[in-house]
């Protein structure tokens, strides 16, 4: 089957370009893009498409192995099929995104795509190469058991995918209320590409963001996020943004005192260390006392998403 995303490589291009315009000479913001830094973001994107190639074919396979082992038989045709598949991907993709935030392992693949400590559009084109080899579909393969054909799955990917590429920006502000409630918005993502220990591991939405609010991980902007990684990699090189943390975990396996540790390091959360030397999110918030939250008078004195911060 064909994928939609390479269809909508044009689109994609020139939406970049429209929001540079836009923020650099009609708004007179500098500091959302960054040469190199877009470089190595559309640079991921190529080798996503060409690692695509393969991993796509496999996640293929796995989904239509799965199908024919379905429980039941859904008709296409009808209308609340294609409601029903909507939301089965959405749901799927909060447990996979929020799953990558949580176990190393499955965040090797998906740091690729907040190693940028930029917010634009260029930035959500910088995708993994390793996500589906490692294994990221299987949070799909309930979908074929209940009878939902492969190709959906597969375009229900696609769809949520290209929804996505749009609210990586800072050039749109918060929308109307009842938008905000639902949906994923620029607003909401921003706070999930935060490194700022208040947005860390908030907002896992793909399309709706009812998941996070029905599970607890909902975070409402307030100060402009700072966005990147706690401990940002510093580097535009494309090879080593996509493997930097695999190789990570590989040196840490190798000096793990124990069995347990090794495992630890592969399986537990990011920042997890056999000896306290590093922190997880957790731990972060831990040490500062409490979760720290932000006011509802703080976040109604942010009258743009370009309120000062320190980068």
């Amino acid at each position: 089957m064909k994928d939609i995303i390479l269809y909508a490589v044009p689109v994609f291009v020139g939406s970049i370009i429209i929001e540079v315009l836009y923020l650099r000479h009609l708004q007179r913001h500098h500091d959302h893009y960054q040469t190199k830094d877009t470089v190595s973001s559309l640079s991921m994107g190529i080798g996503n498409v060409i690692t695509g190639i393969v991993s796509k074919a496999v996640v293929f396979g796995a989904v239509t192995l799965f199908y024919q082992f379905r429980l039941f038989e859904p008709d296409r045709m009808q209308w609340w099929y294609w409601v029903a598949i909507f939301f089965a991907d959405d749901f799927s993709y909060y447990w996979f995104h929020r799953t990558s935030h949580g176990v190393r392992y499955f965040w090797a693949s998906h740091v690729v795509h907040h190693s940028s400590q930029f917010y634009n559009l260029g930035t959500a084109l910088r995708q993994t190469w390793t996500g589906n080899l490692s294994g990221s579909f299987i949070f799909y393969l309930w979908m074929p058991l209940l009878g939902f054909h492969p190709v959906d799955v597969i375009l229900m990917q696609s769809i949520s995918l290209l929804y996505q590429f749009f609210i990586h920006t800072e050039a749109v502000g918060k929308l109307p209320r009842l938008i905000e409630f639902i949906f994923n918005t620029p607003s909401h993502h921003r706070v999930h590409h935060g490194s700022d220990v208040e947005y860390l591991d908030k907002n896992h939405a793909g399309i709706l963001i009812i998941w996070d609010r029905m599970f607890g991980t909902f975070q409402e902007e307030g100060k402009r996020p700072r966005y990147g990684l706690t401990t940002n990699i510093n580097t535009y090189n494309p090879f080593q943004i996509a493997l930097h943390e695999w190789m990570d975990i590989g040196r840490d396996v190798v000096k793990a005192p124990s069995l347990r540790a090794a495992l630890g390091y592969v399986f537990g959360p990011p920042g997890w260390s056999h000896d306290g030397s590093r922190q997880t999110t957790g731990q972060m918030r831990q040490a500062i006392g409490s979760e720290p939250k932000i006011g509802v008078k703080q976040v109604n004195e942010i009258s743009s998403p370009y309120a000062e911060t320190n980068r």
